[in-house]
């Protein structure tokens, strides 16, 4: 029997499957793909511009027992991973972090303090910034975001929602509800 298991187990983790996920000095779980940022949300934008991808930010806390299921059943994961850095730059916010961060218009706070003016209260949320040609000088990110994700979500509709702010779905007529019932659709179909 625990030959079994330990087979089943190893077949898991070669096909990608969740692994434990790393923690950093903060007690927040990381991925080694984030990106290392100076958190001035202008220059990341712009970086990631040059190298034909978004931004999106992933807010969480020490202690979240939701962050650690993202981490550990769906950002792990191999086919999440390079879905995500194929079009995205993923930069992680301490909900209770000291760091300085500096949004898009021009306001340096505390981490705490910008988690606090973008209205985000739940972790982990994910907010998808808007591509460099959508930048409006002057404002602040809480009023030129995307799309929020507030809550950790099972693979596939992580999947769908960065597909669908890739496709910049939030300018078209398809609401991401419909789009993702289309995108499930589409996968049972094609079973």
């Amino acid at each position: 029997m625990r030959k079994l298991l330990s087979a089943m187990l190893l077949g898991l983790m070669a096909y990608g499957g969740a692994h434990a996920a790393m923690m950093n000095e903060d007690g927040l779980h990381i991925q080694p793909w984030f990106l290392d940022s100076f958190l001035e949300l202008n220059d990341d934008i712009n970086e990631a511009d040059a190298n034909n991808k978004r931004v999106a930010l992933i807010i969480e806390q020490r202690g979240c027992i939701y962050c650690k299921k993202m981490h550990e059943e769906v950002l792990s994961r191999d086919d999440v991973r390079e879905a995500i850095t194929a079009d995205f730059e993923m930069i992680q916010i301490n909900m209770f972090g000291d760091r300085e961060m500096l949004d898009l218009d021009g306001e340096a706070l505390p981490e705490k303090e910008m988690v606090k003016k973008w209205g985000a209260l739940f972790t982990p949320t994910i907010m998808f910034l808007p591509a460099a040609d959508e930048v409006e000088e002057g404002k602040p990110l809480s009023q030129q975001v995307k799309s929020v994700m507030p809550g950790a979500f099972a693979r596939g509709t992580v999947l769908d929602m960065f597909s669908w702010v890739t496709e910049r779905g939030y300018n078209k007529d398809e609401p991401f509800q419909k789009y993702h019932a289309r995108k499930i659709a589409e996968r049972r179909a094609a079973q």
